[in-house]
Order: C-alpha cells, then structure tokens, then sequence
C-alpha cells in the first residue's frame, strides 16, 4: 500500500495561507456584516497583499465558500457508495437530508444566518451549489448503468440539489426534503 505523497513546503504554506484568508473573512463576516468588511481588511488581517488574496480567492464571495471539490466528491459517494440494493433516489434523499441537517447545527448556523441575509452571498451560493449537477447527473448515469446524456439523470441530479437548496431557505427543511422526494418518487397524485 502506498501512502499518498507528503505536500511540500511550498504547498503547505499556500494552504495555510489560503485558510488564513478564509479563517479571516469569515471571522470579519460573522462580526460586522459581509457588506461592512473589504478585501483590503481581509487581506491585512492575514498578513497578505490583496494581489495574494485574489490569487486564492477569485472574488470576495469565494472566501465563503470554498468547498466545491469536496461537494463534488460526496455527491458522487452518496451515490457510487449507497447500501446495495438502496435505489438512487433514496440515497440521494439521504444525502440531501444529511446535508441539510448539518446546515442545521449550531457550529453552522451563523454562516447559514449570513448567506440567507446577504444577497450576494445567497446568489453565489446557488450558482455554486448548482453548478453541481453535471457531475451528480454523471454519477446517477454511470451508477444506473444509463448514458451520460440521458436527460433523467440530469433532471434527478437538478430535482435532488434544488431540493436542498430550497430546504435551505424553509422553516422546516427535513419536512420539505421528504415533501420533495415523495413528489418526485410518486408523482404529482
């Protein structure tokens, strides 16, 4: 077995600025507003140039989220690696359900809090989450034994993350996940 290579110097320290940045932001955000915080103050309080900052961080919403290639990676296990004989729709209501249960702990719940009241932030956020489907629509086709190109996999992988992104924004997301599911499992009647 062989162990994955160790990073060196040079990447450790563009992680560990990069999550200095982030670590910042976040810190600025949650105290004082998204709106009320610049990329210059960010920049300062990790100690960076904002050429620096723009080098890891594209915008200003980006320092929030910065978690797309983990996402990719669990929407594809929720389905490669669902309980034998579980079907796709059922693993990915787990998921969902899973996912939108974690937005709900208290760790979580101020930078929930901040995406919902911040514009900017909210629209981000959706572009990004969504921006998932075709790798989840892959996943489905390749797990269903379906072509890449067939348009249900693509509309299950848009129902299942809309689903989540539409719990997000509910008074009961667990209630509007199953509410979800069972529409889609058993149609309209």
């Amino acid at each position: 077995m062989t162990s994955a290579p160790v990073p060196g110097r040079r990447e450790r320290k563009k992680a560990a600025t990069r999550q200095a940045l982030a670590d910042a932001a976040l810190s600025m955000f949650l105290e004082r507003g998204y709106d009320r915080v610049t990329v210059r103050e960010i920049a300062d309080a990790a100690d960076v140039s904002t050429t620096t900052l723009m080098k890891h961080f594209p915008t200003k919403e980006a320092l929030v989220f910065d978690r797309a290639p983990e996402i990719d990676e669990a929407l594809i296990a929720a389905v490669r690696d669902r309980p034998a004989g579980t079907p796709v729709l059922d693993a990915l209501r787990a998921h969902i359900h899973q996912r939108v249960a974690s937005g709900i702990r208290q760790e979580a719940a101020p930078l929930l809090k901040l995406v919902r009241e911040t514009p900017a932030l909210s629209e981000y956020w959706h572009k990004m989450w969504m921006g998932h489907e075709h790798t989840l629509s892959r996943a489905i086709a390749a797990e269903t034994g379906a072509p890449e190109d067939d348009p249900r996999c693509a509309v299950l992988a848009h129902f299942a993350l809309e689903t989540a992104s539409v719990a997000d924004r509910s008074d009961d997301p667990a209630h509007l996940v199953d509410v979800a599911f069972d529409l889609l499992a058993n149609g309209w009647e």
